[in-house]
């Protein structure tokens, strides 16, 4: 594992520890509907050896018509019992696009109490690339898990708390999605939503911090610097969000890596926001600055 308390393990680590039998490995990949592909039939196809499948469309809150939200501490904790994922458990997330998905599960575990999570820096990619093997098939559960959820509130923020923000000011918010959605001149991915931000927020496309050509996080002084040009100040509380919460992890464990501990994840995102229905205001045009 990489020093400073990273959240991030190595293509090599994960190698020498496959067999450890405190490591448990969760392939979190998910796909936006709109490009129409399967990640659990994608999971039985090739999976790194032992990994359980976490489906975040169905791990979520079953009374919210919102994609994937947070389920209850009680679903979470019978979910991932049932995939052999507990208490002292090292859990090292993956997804197939490299680093899109996986850090939504692993700020999922954080908010419910579970510490000791790290993400596969590159995820699928690299590690097939570095000539890793893996297995077909569907997943072999270890068997069921004592798992205990102590929901931290303080690493989500709801629709209420970000309304209240845009009077308050107390913390920034900054946006994951593309430049053109979160200035409106693209359309929106998510049906139904209109086009633009909320208003005040900051942009950094997640894409900005990821290596393109090999899908880790980049390293803190180039995120450094991606950070303050996008304007965001690290000596105040941050919010990330984005379309429907995923991406925005990307940017939580951007400024985890970076040792800022005061951030949080608008749960809801745009898919709630950016409904006409939803009362509150939008912004479009030149992005916000300090």
């Amino acid at each position: 594992m990489k020093p400073n308390n990273s959240a991030l393990v190595s293509v090599a680590w994960l190698s020498e520890h496959l067999q450890a039998p405190d490591v448990r490995i969760v392939d979190a990949s998910y796909f936006l509907p709109a490009e129409k592909r399967d990640a659990q039939a994608e999971f039985e196809e090739a999976h790194i050896p032992g990994a359980v499948f976490f489906d975040i469309d169905e791990i979520k809150d079953d009374n919210s018509d919102l994609p994937h939200m947070l389920p209850s501490p009680e679903k979470f904790s019978s979910r991932v019992r049932n995939l052999g994922l507990g208490d002292g458990n090292r859990i090292v997330v993956y997804d197939r696009l490299g680093m899109r998905s996986s850090p939504r599960v692993w700020w999922t575990f954080k908010v419910f109490g579970h510490s000791d999570v790290t993400v596969l820096d590159g995820g699928l990619p690299k590690w097939q690339a570095e000539g890793k093997p893996v297995e077909r098939g569907p997943m072999r559960l270890p068997g069921p898990r004592h798992f205990t959820a102590r929901k931290n509130s303080f690493l989500v923020k709801d629709k209420d708390q970000m309304m209240r923000n845009l009077e308050s000011q107390r913390f920034q918010v900054v946006d994951a999605r593309s430049r053109g959605r979160f200035d409106g001149s693209e359309p929106e991915l998510w049906p139904g939503r209109r086009s633009g931000h909320i208003p005040g927020s900051l942009n950094l496309p997640f894409t900005d911090v990821i290596d393109s050509a090999s899908g880790v996080l980049l390293p803190n002084h180039l995120l450094l610097e991606h950070i303050e040009k996008a304007g965001i100040d690290l000596s105040k509380p941050i919010v990330t969000t984005c379309g429907s919460g995923i991406t925005a992890s990307v940017l939580a464990l951007a400024l985890h890596e970076i040792g800022h501990k005061d951030f949080a994840v608008y749960d809801g995102s745009w898919s709630e926001w950016g409904l006409d229905s939803s009362g509150t205001p939008v912004e479009t045009g030149e992005i916000a600055s300090n």
